[in-house]
């Protein structure tokens, strides 16, 4: 990871909330809320919350239950704020490498499509395991391959030509970077953790060109890749990514996850 990897800020939050919500993350929102709802937990952990899509979606199905959103950008979090203004829904800027929480303080933790990011995964895994109680579930949602999510991979390859000499690589670094379950797994287990279950989830997304090309040059870490090559030219690598993705205009496009659930035991089992 780089520092801009995980840089959210100005327009940003606002952004990645409006255009690449709807297109990559409301989907699996509502799946994982929908898994939740069948665990029936009373005390729920949200990392790396971002915008508080899952916050919403988790809400929606689990009105009782007490849910903490952190996130380690503020500013993500004042826009998850006013989507889910709730008496039991905390919001709280932490780092899921070291969580302000007392041990076993959650039955279900969950961290869609940000373990990706963290710097030290098996320190973010065993901070899960550290606030979970026992018996409780850990479920995280990682970006599978760049090759199995082909919007993100058709705006990838235009960026990547409007910059041959020094291309940006964000999307293939970052978010899709992390998909061998072998390293996943050995970092479960680094974690703390003993059993470990992968499901490859695919979801179908409607694709609108213009605001997926928006969404990714201008509502993510992407942007600041752009923006330190040449200032000039992001209306242009925009135009470029949008035209890349217009076989998918107006239709409904694949796209692929792992969701990886690990329980937490007392004792470690075999």
């Amino acid at each position: 990871m780089t520092a801009s990897d995980t840089l959210f800020a100005g327009s940003i939050p606002s952004r990645y909330d409006r255009y690449l919500g709807p297109l990559l993350f409301q989907p699996y929102a509502d799946e994982v809320a929908e898994r939740a709802r069948a665990l029936a937990p009373r005390d729920i952990l949200e990392t790396a919350a971002g915008t508080g899509i899952v916050t919403e979606a988790l809400h929606r199905l689990l009105p009782d239950a007490s849910i903490v959103a952190t996130d380690l950008n503020s500013a993500m979090l004042d826009v998850a704020r006013q989507r889910t203004p709730a008496a039991n829904v905390r919001f709280e800027p932490a780092d899921a490498q070291a969580l302000p929480f007392d041990d076993e303080s959650f039955d279900f933790v969950v961290c869609q499509f940000g373990v990706m990011f963290f710097p030290n995964k098996p320190k973010a895994n065993s901070e899960v395991r550290r606030v979970l109680r026992a018996g409780g579930t850990y479920l995280a949602i990682i970006w599978d391959t760049l090759e199995s999510n082909p919007v993100s991979r058709a705006v990838h390859e235009a960026v990547v030509q409007e910059f041959p000499g020094d291309p940006p690589r964000f999307l293939a670094r970052g978010p899709f970077g992390y998909a061998d379950k072998s390293v996943i797994e050995a970092d479960m287990r680094a974690g703390g953790f003993t059993k470990i279950a992968f499901e490859t989830v695919g979801k179908l997304s409607l694709v609108r060109a213009e605001e997926a090309a928006l969404g990714m040059c201008c509502g993510s870490p992407l942007n600041a890749e752009i923006m330190e090559r040449d200032p000039s030219s992001i209306d242009r690598v925009v135009a470029s990514a949008e035209r890349a993705v217009t076989r998918f205009d107006g239709a409904e496009a694949p796209m692929s996850a792992l969701f990886v659930t690990a329980m937490k035991f007392e004792t470690a089992t075999i």
